[in-house]
């Protein structure tokens, strides 16, 4: 199933960023036919989540700044976050240098074996940290932080739709539940442990709570703040 977005600004994954080491062009992951496809939900993913912040946070009378970058890399030699080199198999926000990146070949996996809502939530879930640290949000346990994560990435999707910014086809809920539940803890992770997110089940009430809108047609950010 096809998640479609519309009206988008134009936006670019930027390849690399000072600070950080690039990698060779060549190590990257290996070119296939389904890589555009990929290419294109991603530069839509990150177009239709800073449009849709910045709509917010001039709702409030802010003023929105987008991340530095969305960055792709193949090792963790590609760069560090922190002076910590980057994880495979991973999707994070660099609070430190303002940027975001992920396994290239982990999102293709997973693009692959879910569907391009898995990049659409991905995405969102990755940026809802750039906003609570745009915000100054911290928690104490990482699980509430991860939660609420889930939640904002759930209002951007519900809302969008609600807006008609990106179209839902049928399977496409699906493909979103999956995601969350591919994401969630492994059983045996205790809540208060440091780095859990949340069972699958968790993750996905929490996305549920942000995508279920409001009574009064207002923005669903307030369902998790």
């Amino acid at each position: 199933m096809r998640l479609l977005w519309m009206r988008l600004a134009p936006v670019v994954v930027v390849l690399a960023l000072t600070g950080c080491s690039a990698g060779d062009p060549g190590s990257g992951p290996e070119e296939s036919p389904a890589t555009s496809e990929l290419e294109q939900d991603l530069n839509g993913a990150v177009g239709s989540i800073e449009n849709y912040w910045a709509t917010f946070f001039a709702s409030q009378g802010g003023q929105f700044q987008p991340v530095e970058a969305v960055i792709p890399y193949a090792g963790p030699d590609d760069g560090t976050c922190g002076g910590e080199p980057f994880a495979q198999n991973n999707a994070f926000f660099c609070p430190s240098e303002n940027f975001i990146a992920y396994d290239a070949n982990f999102i293709k996996e997973q693009y692959e074996s879910i569907g391009d809502a898995f990049v659409f939530y991905v995405i969102g879930h990755e940026y809802a940290h750039a906003v609570q640290d745009s915000l100054g949000i911290s928690h104490r346990l990482t699980i509430e932080h991860e939660l609420q994560a889930d939640c904002l990435a759930g209002a951007y999707l519900g809302d969008s739709v609600r807006e008609n910014k990106l179209t839902l086809e049928d399977g496409d809920l699906d493909e979103l539940l999956n995601s969350l539940e591919a994401v969630g803890d492994q059983p045996g992770i205790p809540w208060f442990a440091e780095g859990a997110h949340g069972t699958g089940r968790q993750r996905t009430e929490a996305f549920t709570t942000g995508s279920a809108g409001t009574a009064d047609g207002s923005s669903s950010v307030g369902n998790c703040l």
